[in-house]
């Protein structure tokens, strides 16, 4: 495409206004190669905009030091201007509509128009499908599940039954929705017996889920996840947690039972959250934390438990000076005895 044309879809503005390059592709900074367009979002990297090869630089509205790129698309977001110049330049490859000889669809099953039905996909009774579906080769649908429109299952992704799926629903291979949650009882004898897991899952419209997660159904009532949420790769969602609209699970978060997640959080990468506890709309919870209790709403935190973000990095860094306070402490004692 034409640079003034990806300015012009973009809504960004083009310095100079009559630079018009081929662009053809869409590269990080450090790698780029003329006929290609990348982005910087930090001004860390200003310096490099002066040596990249790419023919065009997307940044901030007001990001300086562009000095020697061939030309500059300046926005308010770069980052999601960036995401979507991929979505110019490189489109997903196209699946065709129609039903693998290989799948098996039961009788009862509805899949509405356009369905894009691959190999070994294997689609229960009482299932219905909504228009525009993909499901690629080895997908298996049980029995009464719903699903909308322009839903796409990446190769071995399972909706057990009585599940329910929104519309514009993407999930990537492996993932499980619906296995049984975690739940057992002891018996007179101590031995562990398993509680039947009648629930179900609800996902909400415009969810992505990421390869190898499991969203667990509920014991009794639902497991639910709320429209445009984002769980990335083998993140555990246990039986009857709530995720909040918006909110953003990153690589492999677990939720333990019966957890509320609000609208617009983050959990970062490996963050654990014990069951029952409720953390509030716009919650940040940073890496490798732990959470044992409510989180109340705006709050940021670290640690484990996790506690409150900036007293945590004070913390951290009085731990390191443990060993010469403790030196110092017994020195002072040893001092005071004489």
């Amino acid at each position: 495409m034409k640079l003034q044309e990806i300015a012009a879809k973009l809504g960004a503005r083009l310095e100079p206004p009559d630079a018009d390059a081929e662009i053809t592709g869409v590269a990080p900074i450090e790698s780029t190669a003329p006929g290609q367009i990348t982005f910087v979002a930090d001004s860390k990297y200003a310096a490099a905009i002066k040596t990249t090869r790419a023919s065009a630089v997307i940044v901030d509205d007001k990001f300086s030091g562009v000095e020697g790129a061939r030309a500059v698309l300046r926005t308010k977001n770069p980052k999601f201007a960036y995401a979507r110049a991929v979505e110019l330049l490189h489109r997903p490859p196209e699946r065709k509509p129609g039903i693998h000889a290989t799948a098996v669809i039961d009788p009862s099953a509805r899949i509405g128009s356009g369905a894009a039905i691959g190999a070994h996909v294997v689609i229960d009774a009482g299932v219905e499908v909504g228009e525009n579906c993909t499901l690629l080769p080895g997908v298996v649908i049980y029995r009464g599940v719903k699903i909308g429109k322009n839903f796409f299952a990446h190769a071995h992704v399972s909706v057990r039954e009585g599940c329910t799926i929104g519309d514009n629903v993407l999930l990537h291979n492996g993932v499980v929705i619906g296995s049984d949650g975690f739940g057992f009882a002891k018996d007179d004898q101590g031995n562990w017996y398993k509680i039947p897991q009648i629930g179900r899952v609800v996902i909400e419209d415009n969810v992505e889920i990421q390869a190898n997660c499991c969203v667990d159904r509920a014991s009794l009532g639902e497991t639910r996840i709320g429209r445009n949420s984002k769980l990335d790769n083998l993140t555990h969602v246990a039986h009857n947690c709530v995720i909040g609209e918006n909110s953003m699970l990153c690589a492999q978060v677990g939720l333990a039972g019966s957890t509320g997640i609000g609208k617009n959080v983050i959990l970062a990468g490996q963050v654990g959250v014990a069951g029952h506890c409720q953390i509030g709309d716009g919650v940040v919870v940073t890496a490798q934390s732990g959470t044992h209790g409510d989180i109340p709403p705006g709050a940021m935190v670290s640690g484990s438990p996790a506690f409150d973000h900036r007293q945590w990095r004070r913390s951290v860094a009085v731990f390191a000076k443990l060993p010469e306070l403790a030196k110092a402490i017994r020195g002072a004692g040893a001092t005071k005895e004489k």
